[in-house]
């Protein structure tokens, strides 16, 4: 019992009777560390205060979130460590559904009724597989990816019985680096030793990565076959088809998706766009009123599904449940930076087909707002740019369209940007965008540049890194960022201020773009600088 007495544990249950008898079985183990939490919402808020060992989270949390939508929060938003074991309750009849449509596995599952022997010895086994990966997660969580590797490689021979566990993660992290090529090695013999469905998954990822888009596709056709209710592989297969532009083939993989798990809101928020996409409005609307319900109850809810919706009700004609939405959205977003520009543009579709004076008004309201750092997506901006357009207010449509441009995470936005103006028979206008604001992000580099070589590395630091916080989805930016973060550590010496936005900058590009052919020499020069300055792996290593 003793294992466990050091142990912070997170007890989340909505029945007080329940959560009693879990935190007496969770004594009887020798835990007492326990916080308690009676909701998704109340645990996500406990958990940005404090770190826990251990969550034991009820499946079926009542109104709101349940215990997957949880779990899924919590990994998307690396909200706790790669350590934090996280154990599921859930009665027999919810455990098929639960498994086989979770693509994100809590560490274990417990079928109620179970007894305080069975708590203790499901916490005892996760707590030892924890200990085989310790030095890996340590690694990982200080971009010591390298080592992290070779981590891995030791934790297969020390722990066999994880062997497959570790060359997984090894496959995950050559992945991070943009290495394609190894992982796409490590994912073809873990398919050769059997380990079959999420193997042949990650072989279609690193395929897709490549832009092998025919080979992945193949195989996650496969995959959707062999295994009807693997829901990562319709998530990428999807995503396979949408990359070769293939829209309606992408929505119809995410309809079936949504048929067998229609709980992941993520999920359904691309097949609410791709509905909105391709003219099939009916889905559209039904996907994202389920989004907007489901959403609300979420810490990390976001205004513009309210837009979607409205879109797909004005489209539909049916213009007072438009209001009505745009009514919720005041109401329930308040305090969300999003929240006024994502008014703003609905109430300006409402007008627009309602022929309202307003509609001037309100796009004069979205621009503005939008000039704030909200974070308004890409897709959004260009609809507003294109209503601005429509509605002789070329010079707004411009501010929008040079800053998606800024912003752009790839040649295909920029494009994209462009054909707004191009469907408005002003192409010209369009390019003349886009060659201003490559001028604009080469000056700025330049003077990034021209600081450091007059010894002002500070300065060249809190340039790019403004830079980057204006356009934190263009890869090039953030990369600039990054090395002219690494050269001031170079020339100055190691601060952990300026070490860790680097990091977080390199993070945030291998995100973006991991097969960016500068990633790699940027990633290398961090590693080299931290053994230099003395920032030493060995040292995070568990004694």
């Amino acid at each position: 019992m003793s294992k466990l007495e050091g142990i912070r544990a997170l007890l989340v249950e909505p029945h007080s009777g329940m959560r009693v008898s879990l935190h007496n079985m969770l004594n009887l183990c020798g835990i007492t560390k326990i916080d308690h939490a009676i909701s998704a919402g109340t645990a996500l808020r406990a958990i940005q205060n404090k770190v826990f060992d251990l969550i034991l989270c009820e499946y079926d949390l009542g109104v709101g979130q349940d215990g997957q939508q949880l779990l899924e929060d919590i990994r998307h938003h690396k909200l706790t460590p790669l350590s934090t074991i996280f154990i599921m309750v859930t009665a027999e009849r919810a455990y098929a559904k639960v498994v086989s449509a979770a693509e994100l596995a809590p560490s274990d599952y417990l079928l109620k009724p179970f007894t305080a022997d069975t708590l203790l010895e499901r916490v005892l086994k996760a707590i030892e597989k924890r200990k085989a990966f310790v030095d890996v997660y340590n690694f990982m969580e200080q971009s010591f990816l390298r080592e992290a590797i070779g981590a891995c490689i030791e934790g297969e021979s020390n722990f066999p019985r994880y062997s497959v566990d570790f060359m997984r993660l090894r496959a995950e992290l050559h992945v991070i680096l943009g290495e394609a090529d190894e992982a796409e090695q490590l994912y073809a013999t873990l398919y050769e030793m059997k380990a079959v469905a999420w193997a042949k998954l990650g072989l279609a990822k690193t395929l897709f990565m490549q832009g092998r888009y025919q080979e992945a596709e193949d195989i996650l056709n496969v995959l959707v076959q062999e295994n009807d209710k693997y829901m990562d592989a319709y998530d990428w297969l999807s995503k396979t088809h949408e990359a070769i532009g293939q829209l309606p083939e992408a929505k119809s993989v995410l309809d079936t998706a949504v048929i067998i798990s229609p709980h992941a809101v993520r999920r359904l928020r691309k097949l609410g766009s791709l509905a909105l996409e391709t003219g099939d409005i009916e889905t559209a609307e039904n996907v994202f009123k389920k989004v907007v319900s489901k959403a609300k109850f979420s810490e990390f809810r976001d205004p513009e599904d309210h837009v979607k919706l409205v879109n797909a009700l004005v489209k539909k004609g049916d213009h007072e449940q438009a209001k009505s939405v745009i009514r919720d959205l005041e109401k329930s977003m308040v305090g969300v930076k999003k929240t006024e520009a994502c008014r703003a543009i609905s109430a300006a579709m409402l007008h627009a087909a309602t022929g309202d004076a307003r509609l001037a008004q309100e796009l004069t309201a979205a621009v503005e707002a939008n000039r704030e750092d909200i974070g308004l997506s890409n897709d959004l901006k260009l609809g507003l740019a294109k209503s601005c357009l429509e509605h002789n207010q070329e010079e707004a449509a411009s501010e929008v369209i040079m800053e998606v441009m800024r912003n752009a995470p790839n040649q295909d936005m920029v494009t994209k940007a462009m054909g707004v103006f191009e469907s408005a028979g002003k192409g010209h206008l369009g390019q003349e965008l886009a060659q201003r604001s490559q001028k604009e992000v080469r000056d700025l580099v330049a003077l990034g540049v021209q600081k450091a070589k007059e010894g002002d590395f500070r300065g060249s630091v809190d340039l790019m890194s403004s830079a980057a916080r204006k356009s934190p989805d263009n890869p090039q930016v953030v990369l600039n960022a990054a090395l002219a973060a690494l050269k001031c550590i170079e020339n100055l010496g190691w601060d952990p201020a300026t070490g860790a936005l680097a990091k977080q900058l390199i993070d945030s590009a291998a995100r973006l773009d991991p097969m960016n052919n500068r990633l790699k020499a940027i990633r290398g020069l961090y590693e080299e600088l931290q053994k230099r300055f003395g920032i030493d792996a060995l040292r995070i290593k568990s004694g």
